[in-house]
């Protein structure tokens, strides 16, 4: 089991995937929570937690409205 970001724009086009592979949920949400800033500075909207490559959930990188 591996878990990775896949970064997306705010309409779900997919931008990238994290540079990395975790080997716990745990440990991708971590670096999510380290790197966050960043990737909206880099234009990432939303991110979306994969397990291999099912999806588990999408998170927006914005304030809530």
């Amino acid at each position: 089991m591996a878990w990775s970001w896949r970064l997306e724009k705010a309409d779900g086009d997919a931008v990238g995937m994290s540079e990395e592979s975790f080997s716990t949920q745990a440990d991708a949400e971590t670096w999510l929570g380290e790197n966050w800033r960043a990737l909206r500075t880099d234009g990432v909207d939303q991110v979306v937690l994969l397990d291999d490559d099912t999806a588990g959930y999408t998170m927006s990188l914005h304030d809530p409205a």
